[in-house]
């Protein structure tokens, strides 16, 4: 209930005296209105609704209004909010709902007060509204102000662009306040646990000052908000905000991993802290930020303002700089990779968004799921940001439509080509997977922790005849033959060109296969054991010269620091396979490790008659940490939660911490010391929460610790309602 004295009309009176009308009260109905519109979660202090939907005040005035005197509202969103720009709406009360317009319903009346519900087009602007009254009468009389409320897109309202029709996804995808970001390699997925936090408090406000910061308000504010009730190009604006780097945006990336300066990416465990920080801070980037970092944020903004949003991770994702669809890499004869050649890339994971809305733009063959990645890769006309590019034309291979399909498309389904780089600058192509790019793509399921493999909605089967037609369908859009009749050439490194029809022809395959094999589970702070698998594939004996190197390697595969490199000559009979030993001890790799864990083997194989085979394979180490409550979680009671950690390393450690957050069970993160380890001890660590809002929440611990990785877990907790 909010009490304003507002003069709003006049009454005439005996002796031609007139009476001024006051409102002594306005009801904003929060609680009604907030259950109906699915906002009752966020704090306030404004009443929030979603477009297209109904919502009611009421108001009580001074005196009874006469028959005569209508109410009149104006609701204004902006700076020079005009009704040509959609940014402003004069309405008054009447008895049917007709029209697509703003618009008021007269629900209810007493003596002196008055019932309204107010209807907002299911295409309004979002944003923060001022709602102001007046009363028609023999004399005019200025608008007086009665509040303020937040327009919201609306997931519920069939025409709204941003529809959805299943309320199981709904629930998922725009009021689930946690989720699952999954990270590591293909052959080793890991889950973590990720607090969006949407109705944590001043987080809304904060994804509205996030578009009011944007160049292209700064720019043109009044223009800037009329586009705001279109969420293709609300998203774009997020997908370049997130981002620092056109802009004081909220993220400032770094891959080096060098993070003395602010925050390593791996110590986050949501968005809560990054946006208040970014906010408190007067714009200024958070450091530090890496691919899933930016897809957690920009989730939590776009599910805050109604957007249906998800985390999407690909795994062998491709950065193919030059937008060729092809990733080529240039290695030497250890299958080293030559950096200064190789200009694509190969991800061991990235981390996108997908928002679910109509493509107006497009039509809607392309409505659905949309990509969107605020991860600083590449510009897209100008500004560091990607998207929306519709699911449904990167399946199709459409990637001439809006917004930056073709680089999306390769990140799924380019072709992996390795280039033998010798001494004379001369090149020679080695065998290589094309169905290696774009693999295991993966999201959170709904209502559960488990993952959905999402691969079908990106590409036809690997391999598979429709596959192949996309592929080479996408390759003809973009390198169309130019009118004179000459075919478009594409800069490669060593200034060699490389032909459209090159990219379409088939790899020559070896007569040996091999594989690396782990022998043990490979744990952070042991030694590393595996086999290379070779197999001679033909009836006659194979001589193979095999280089083997290791490396340690960030996330984005590029090489840190070489930790093996060692050759073996090997006779292979006909038909026959053989295991060559691979060990790399924790001393060798225990001073070049990163916080990602990763290290990369390479196994460069010359055969006989001139044949070659380089065999990959990438390893992230294992870690432990566990998370168990002792006993019932409910509204306002402490529980004690139990983490049991371990020191993986051969040696004692003194300056651990766990680092836990969780929305609806901690204010803001807690950090926890954690006493002396001793090598590979086990120790229990507690300490206690005491949940504010019931139902199933999701709390994140992390072990950091400047010896060695972060190391998270998650759980999901239910409580229940207070009794």
């Amino acid at each position: 209930m909010e009490k304003q004295e507002e003069y709003l009309g006049e009454k005439e009176v005996n002796n031609n005296r007139l009476e001024r009308v006051k409102v002594t009260e306005v009801d904003w109905q929060q609680q009604r209105n907030g259950a109906a519109h699915h906002t009752q979660e966020f704090p306030g202090p404004y009443l929030v609704v979603r477009r297209g939907q109904m919502f009611t005040i009421t108001v009580n005035f001074s005196r009874a209004l006469e028959s005569q005197e209508t109410l009149i509202f104006t609701v204004e969103t902006g700076p020079q909010a005009s009704e040509a720009l959609h940014t402003k709406a004069v309405f008054q009360t009447s008895e049917t709902e007709a029209g697509t317009a703003w618009r008021a319903i007269q629900e209810a009346q007493s003596e002196n007060t008055r019932t309204v519900s107010l209807t907002s087009p299911p295409d309004a602007v979002i944003g923060l509204y001022w709602l102001s009254a007046s009363v028609s009468s023999r004399r005019k009389h200025s608008n007086r102000k009665l509040g303020e409320f937040v327009l919201l897109f609306n997931p519920w309202c069939p025409e709204d662009d941003v529809f959805l029709a299943s309320e199981e996804e709904r629930q998922e995808y725009v009021l689930n306040d946690s989720g699952i970001i999954f990270r590591g390699v293909e052959k080793h997925i890991q889950a973590q646990g990720w607090n969006y936090g949407q109705f944590e408090e001043d987080i809304l406000n904060i994804c509205l000052s996030i578009l009011d910061r944007s160049p292209s308000h700064q720019d043109n504010p009044a223009t800037d908000v009329s586009r705001r009730h279109d969420p293709i190009y609300v998203t774009r604006v997020i997908s370049a905000m997130v981002n620092s780097n056109n802009d004081r945006g909220v993220v400032q990336g770094q891959w080096q991993g060098k993070y003395g300066s602010g925050t390593s990416p791996l110590h986050w465990q949501g968005s809560v802290a990054i946006l208040q920080k970014w906010f408190k801070g007067r714009y200024k980037p958070v450091r530090y930020g890496q691919c899933w970092v930016f897809a957690g944020v920009m989730c939590t903004v776009l599910r805050c303002l109604g957007i249906a949003t998800r985390v999407v991770s690909n795994f062998n994702s491709a950065h193919d700089t030059d937008r060729n669809l092809s990733v080529d890499k240039y290695v030497d004869s250890f299958g080293r990779t030559l950096e200064d050649l190789t200009e694509d890339s190969m991800w061991n994971f990235h981390v996108w968004n997908e928002s679910w809305f109509a493509r107006q733009d497009l039509g809607p063959t392309y409505n659905g799921w949309q990509v969107l990645d605020a991860t600083p890769q590449e510009e897209s006309k100008g500004v560091f940001r990607c998207g929306p590019a519709s699911v449904t034309a990167i399946r199709e291979g459409d990637v001439h439509l809006a917004h930056d399909g073709p680089f999306v498309f390769a990140e799924v389904n380019a072709d992996y080509i390795t280039w033998l780089w010798h001494e004379d600058e001369s090149r020679e192509r080695v065998y290589s997977d094309t169905k290696k790019i774009g693999r295991c793509i993966s999201t959170k399921a709904m209502g559960s922790d488990s993952r959905v493999d999402i691969t079908g909605l990106y590409k036809y089967p690997e391999g598979s005849k429709k596959e192949r037609q996309v592929y080479r369908k996408a390759v003809r859009k973009l390198f169309s033959v130019e009118s004179c009749g000459r075919r478009n050439r594409i800069r490669r490194a060593g200034r060699r060109g490389l032909w459209r029809d090159d990219l379409l022809e088939p790899a020559t395959k070896p007569s040996i296969t091999g594989n690396f094999k782990l022998l043990e589970p490979p744990v952070l702070g042991h030694d590393l054991r595996l086999a290379l698998c070779l197999a001679n594939l033909t009836s006659r004996a194979r001589r193979v010269r095999v280089n083997l190197n290791g490396a340690t390697i960030l996330y984005t595969r590029r090489p840190v620091a070489e930790i093996l490199h060692e050759s073996h000559a090997v006779q292979l009979g006909p038909k026959e396979e053989k295991k060559i030993p691979v060990t790399i001890s924790y001393s060798q790799y225990k001073k070049d490790l990163t916080e990602d864990r990763k290290i990369l083997l390479a196994a460069m194989c010359l055969v006989t008659k001139g044949e070659k085979l380089l065999v990959e394979k990438d390893i992230t180490l294992e870690d432990f940490i566990t998370i168990k409550l002792q006993g019932p979680a409910m509204v306002g009671v402490a529980v004690v939660v139990e983490v049991m950690v371990v020191n993986p390393l051969l040696e004692r450690v003194e300056d651990c911490s766990l680092m836990a957050e969780g929305s609806g069970l901690l204010r803001g993160q807690l950090s926890i010391d954690v006493p002396s380890l001793e090598p590979q001890e086990r120790a229990s660590v507690q300490f206690s929460i005491t949940p504010s809002r019931s139902g199933p929440r999701q709390l994140q611990v992390g072990l950091v610790s400047s010896r060695f990785p972060d190391i998270k877990d998650f759980v999901i907790i239910h409580v229940a309602a207070a009794k």
